[in-house]
């Protein structure tokens, strides 16, 4: 009998964000896996998952530099054409991200390819590094096709927390959006009679 082709062995796929915790295919193993040479950042314009063109959102990417941290998923060689699909279909919507095979590395020192997403620098929708506060202003007000931003980031952030997975950013931009909602639901303070309402 002849080898088997590539496309009949099984692969992986790195996830760093929303596909850790809503990986969307079938899977027949997952590990935590790092790769070196790119970091997690919201870094992408989103205009289509998380917000429009008129009013973006804003989610992750994978950005040249540093390591990131996350989740692979072996996937079945027999599904390869079926996930593959899906993935494009989901990740290239607007082109934002490039498909990447890049090397990870697991917990128990051994390593992999992995199929991955990284942000595509000269795309008009990376936004680079952001000032925080704009950051959490397109966050509060994005909403997409897949429902609004701030629970993207709050869940992606609460997955990271549940593989003890630490990211400094993400935990303070949760922190100020936390902080926000509660300030938002507190109202504004009883004045007199006399005052003006606060503009939006």
């Amino acid at each position: 009998m002849g080898s088997a082709s590539p496309r009949d062995e099984d692969f992986w796929v790195f996830g760093y964000g929303s596909l850790m915790w809503r990986p969307g295919f079938d899977f027949i193993d997952s590990a935590l896996a790092w790769v070196h040479g790119y970091h997690r950042a919201l870094c992408i314009f989103s205009h289509v998952h998380r917000g429009t063109p008129e009013r973006p959102g804003l989610v992750l990417g994978l950005d040249r530099g540093g390591s990131c941290q996350g989740v692979a998923f072996k996937v079945a060689g027999r599904d390869r054409a079926e996930t593959i699909r899906y993935l494009r279909e989901r990740e290239l919507v607007t082109s934002v991200y490039l498909e990447k095979t890049l090397g990870v590395r697991f917990i128990d020192g051994g390593g992999a390819k992995a199929l991955a997403y990284v942000v595509d620098r000269t795309h008009i929708q990376y936004a680079g590094r952001l000032p925080e506060d704009e950051m959490i202003r397109l966050i509060a007000e994005g909403v997409g096709l897949n429902g609004d931003n701030p629970a993207y980031v709050r869940n992606t952030y609460e997955h990271l927390l549940r593989l003890d997975i630490h990211d400094a950013e993400l935990a303070e931009i949760v922190r100020r959006l936390d902080h926000q909602s509660c300030r938002a639901a507190a109202g504004p303070a009883t004045g007199g009679a006399g005052d003006e309402p606060t503009p939006l």
